[in-house]
């Protein structure tokens, strides 16, 4: 049967624009806020195990961790108040995802992110100052008068990031807020590494305080940014946003590109029902991916590293100084593994990443939990295996490696419900990090090393089904990514020929993959 094709100009157009050096400069501020995600994430691992923080906030976990090895050493960080130290960031991430989207259009990118700073500025001095467990953890979860804003800044940075590249570079531009999180991860280690060291028992304060300082970067940093055209549009400014865009573009001929930003912030706002669109049939596909990668990735145990490799090494039998080393080898491979990504991913495609960094993330995984066994058996008291530690150490580098590509994958979502994708991948992201977070070490203690297993087998999971399920997109714009979807074995039967709708007929013509899918239909 053939297909009409309803042809709607722009889609695949390049404008005229450079890579400018106030666009660079803007980008790499903005990429800045990246940091404070990273250093939040990377230093509760290493203050929970320095021992002078443990017993001073938590003094039955610092009795077990300090038995001798003939003890079960699967449990000896076993703490739910523990735990929620940690997760209590992701909690209050989840809870705030539902207005973040609000709240960055009404007040823009920039004003978002200046907000975002100051959150994490109360809460590195809450934390830095804490004297109980009840600041440690507001100064964590920030209080519920700033969750929204805390997590308008972590949309907000990514967004303005898009918004102010060019369009050609926009991938690698975007890509800088990642690779942020993951030096702000290896600083937090290095930090931690630093601060276990000092006398008198108060370098935990100084690890926790200095999260003050990415927050003043990416808040003093965004009182000099610019405001992006497409957010000066939303708010009416658009004069304003015509004299910023030939500004950061480096030329007079940005007409066609304004219009093209008018244009779909004018289809954005006729959008009135984005969740009830995201439940039509023809959009399963979307909406299985929102739910479902993101809970994948947390359930690969990945974050376990992150959040807890300080502690998993000081428990399979490190020192308290070889544990944070440990941790920050980890970090600067985590720092390569996303530069790694960046160079291949345009070439490879996201889902060849993926089904790689699976494959390597599976078979690390398998390792460590037989390792584990051989060290530890089911009673949890561990024999002279000291050669297993570094073997250990080196497979849980590989897996790192391997989830730089697994974490860099990214959902393409039409702008009719993008928003609503967007809220679900995010909040079905936080919800999978908080329960990780929060039951990990309960986890290991009655999972043991089985643990690992089961990790092992949800990586089994997601790479099986990106394999059968994810096509891969690469270098495909989104408003024709439903020709792939179209040309797929499984997902076709979801969407009817009606509900094919192509931005640019030139741009099939050139792209043998569209090309041969368009093919397919009209057949």
């Amino acid at each position: 049967m053939a297909v009409g094709v309803i042809v709607r100009t722009g889609g695949g157009t390049e404008h005229p624009g450079k890579m400018t050096l106030f666009v660079f400069l803007t980008c790499l501020v903005a990429s800045s806020g990246g940091l404070i995600f990273g250093y939040d994430i990377g230093i509760s691992g290493g203050v929970t195990s320095m021992d002078s923080f443990l017993s001073r906030f938590f003094p039955s976990v610092y009795r077990q961790q300090m038995a001798d090895s003939s003890t079960n050493q699967y449990c000896k960080f076993d703490s739910q108040l523990l735990t929620l130290f940690t997760s209590s960031l992701y909690w209050a991430a989840l809870l705030s995802s539902f207005l973040a989207s609000t709240v960055t259009r009404m007040f823009g990118r920039k004003w978002s992110m200046f907000a975002g700073g100051i959150t994490f500025l109360l809460g590195s001095a809450f934390n830095g100052a804490a004297m109980n467990i009840l600041m440690l953890i507001l100064g964590r979860g920030r209080r519920p008068v700033f969750l929204t804003v805390l997590h308008a800044c972590a949309q907000a940075v990514p967004l303005y990031l898009s918004e102010m590249a060019p369009a050609r570079l926009r991938g690698t531009l975007n890509i800088g807020f990642q690779l942020m999180i993951t030096v702000g991860i290896f600083a937090a280690n290095l930090i931690n590494y630093g601060t276990a060291s000092i006398k008198g028992g108060w370098g935990w304060r100084v690890s926790l305080g200095l999260a003050a300082v990415p927050a003043v970067i990416i808040t003093v940093g965004s009182l000099v940014l610019p405001d992006t055209p497409n957010s000066l549009i939303e708010r009416g400014h658009d004069e304003e946003a015509n004299a910023m865009l030939r500004k950061i573009r480096g030329t007079e001929d940005v007409r066609a590109e304004y219009d093209d930003l008018v244009a779909a912030s004018d289809e954005a706002k006729s959008v009135h029902h984005p969740w009830s669109n995201i439940l039509q049939r023809k959009y399963r596909p979307q909406l299985t991916m929102a739910v479902l990668i993101p809970c994948f990735q947390q359930l690969t145990g990945i974050n376990v590293i992150m959040f807890y490799a300080p502690v998993l090494f000081k428990t399979i039998g490190f020192g308290s100084e070889a544990s944070l080393a440990s941790a920050v080898i980890t970090g600067m491979v985590m720092v390569f593994g996303t530069f790694v990504s960046i160079a291949t991913v345009d070439k490879l495609g996201r889902r060849a990443l993926f089904l790689q960094g699976g494959a390597q993330m599976l078979a690390s995984q398998l390792v460590v939990g037989t390792l584990i066994a051989l060290k530890f058996g089911i009673g949890g008291v561990a024999t002279d295996h000291h050669s297993a530690l570094h073997l250990l150490l080196r497979c849980s580098l590989c897996m790192v490696m391997g989830a730089s590509g697994v974490a860099g994958a990214e959902r393409d979502l039409p702008l009719e419900i993008r928003s609503a994708g967007q809220s679900i991948t995010v909040s079905v992201n936080m919800f999978f990090t908080f329960l990780i977070a929060q039951v990990f070490l309960t986890a290991l203690c009655h999972l043991k090393f089985g643990l690992f297993y089961f990790f092992a087998g949800w990586v089994a999971i997601m790479t099986a089904f990106i394999a059968f399920f994810l096509p891969e997109t690469k270098s495909v714009p989104i408003e024709e990514i439903i020709l792939v979807w179209k040309n797929h074995w499984f997902w076709s039967k979801f969407i009817s020929d009606e509900d094919v709708h192509v931005g640019n007929s030139c741009r099939i013509e050139h792209d043998p993959k569209l090309r041969s899918a368009w093919r397919w239909m009209a057949a």
